[in-house]
């Protein structure tokens, strides 16, 4: 970005600048991948546009469907601009089928199916490793009142709803994924952050066999390779359906 942009904030996959309108922000997306709360990293050339463009393409879907999302419009191909929010330290993580960390944690089978879909919600707090938290610790923090969290759980599963079906369109299945939201500055809550293959875990039902192919960053987190490859192919299908 250009040095008349201050750097609001950095994070472990995108950085954050002011913008003439202090109503708004530019996001720039990185090329670093990180996994394990950081404990893994790597570079690779071409991600951070792909992130971009596909969390574009999606927000711009869940606009048209009424969800409400800091997206503005892109500024080039690794930079949207967005309404600045005050971010709410709450990661949403919504799981359709079992996977990750539930299996570790829990005695369910690694992809079973859920009857619904389950809400997990975890601190945003590094130094806690993103400890999973209770609606009664959140009221006991005072990090939003029990109204905006029940918002906040209705909006996570329209979002669930939509992008389920889109993604069965072109072939993926949506696992799970994981939200963050805040404030604007009329103390609206918009969905914020990213929709990509970095927050969701998306398999890929085009396969002819009951082999799951992960289009997601499991790919980087298992030392699969084909990163870029899985990422520009999700980037390829959305193109194509809308």
């Amino acid at each position: 970005m250009n040095n008349k942009y201050e750097l609001i904030y950095e994070g472990k996959a995108k950085k954050v600048f002011s913008h003439e309108d202090l109503d708004k922000v530019f996001i720039e997306f990185k090329d670093d991948a990180t996994a394990f709360n950081a404990l893994k990293k790597a570079k690779f050339e071409g991600k951070g546009k792909l992130n971009c463009l596909i969390s574009a393409s999606i927000f711009k879907l869940l606009e048209k469907n009424k969800i409400p999302t800091h997206f503005l419009e892109l500024k080039n191909e690794h930079t949207m601009i967005a309404q600045r929010i005050d971010v709410i330290p709450l990661e949403i993580v919504l799981r359709n089928i079992a996977y990750g960390s539930l299996c570790k944690q829990t005695t369910i089978n690694s992809g079973t199916i859920l009857k619904k879909p389950l809400i997990d919600i975890y601190l945003k707090n590094d130094e806690l490793n993103d400890p999973l938290i209770t609606k009664d610790r959140i009221e006991l923090m005072n990090i939003l009142s029990s109204s905006d969290l029940d918002l906040i759980i209705n909006l996570t599963l329209k979002i669930n709803l939509i992008l389920k079906s889109f993604f069965k369109k072109i072939q993926l299945q949506l696992v799970d994924f994981k939200l963050e939201f805040g404030y604007d500055a009329n103390n609206e809550i918009l969905l914020g952050d990213e929709i990509s293959p970095d927050n969701c875990r998306l398999w890929d039902l085009s396969q002819k066999n009951d082999t799951i192919v992960s289009l997601d960053k499991d790919i980087f987190r298992n030392d699969l390779g084909g990163l870029i490859e899985a990422y520009s192919e999700i980037n390829r299908r959305i193109n194509n359906s809308i």
